[in-house]
């Protein structure tokens, strides 16, 4: 893990999940993980948008790369994780990509929040995925 990573994920930890780092605020969750091929767990900040009670979004913007996140072909190889959150806490989640209409209309809750993930499409030629984190039981 990178050393930037690793410093949101303990300042996110120290202030209830409030990072003033790149001004993220209360807009991350960490996403617990496995990798697809080793199955190592992993941590990694990601932007989360609650839907609702049960429900979050998360962009594979990678800040425009060319390529998607590591995190995101783990989802895609294991999609039963755990999100840690400022205000629930740990939640298990199941991850869905959303495709068509609904990853465009998931995708414009980004772009409305940070002029970032405008910029990041305007970078990159791939089409961002994003994923929809929902509770699931334990």
């Amino acid at each position: 893990m990178s050393d930037w990573n690793q410093q949101i994920i303990d300042e996110f930890r120290t202030n209830g999940g409030d990072v003033r780092t790149n001004g993220f605020g209360k807009g991350l969750v960490l996403l617990h993980h496995r990798g697809a091929k080793t199955g190592a767990e992993r941590v990694s900040p990601v932007a989360g948008i609650r839907v609702d009670p049960d429900t979050w979004l998360a962009a594979a913007s990678k800040g425009g790369a060319p390529d998607n996140p590591a995190w995101f072909h783990n989802l895609l190889a294991h999609p039963d994780v755990e999100i840690e959150t400022p205000d629930d806490g740990i939640v298990p989640v199941r991850a869905t990509q959303l495709l068509g209409a609904e990853r465009d209309a998931g995708w414009a809750r980004f772009t409305a929040r940070s002029a970032g993930f405008r910029s990041y499409e305007q970078r990159t030629t791939r089409t961002i995925p994003v994923l929809q984190l929902t509770r699931r039981d334990t």
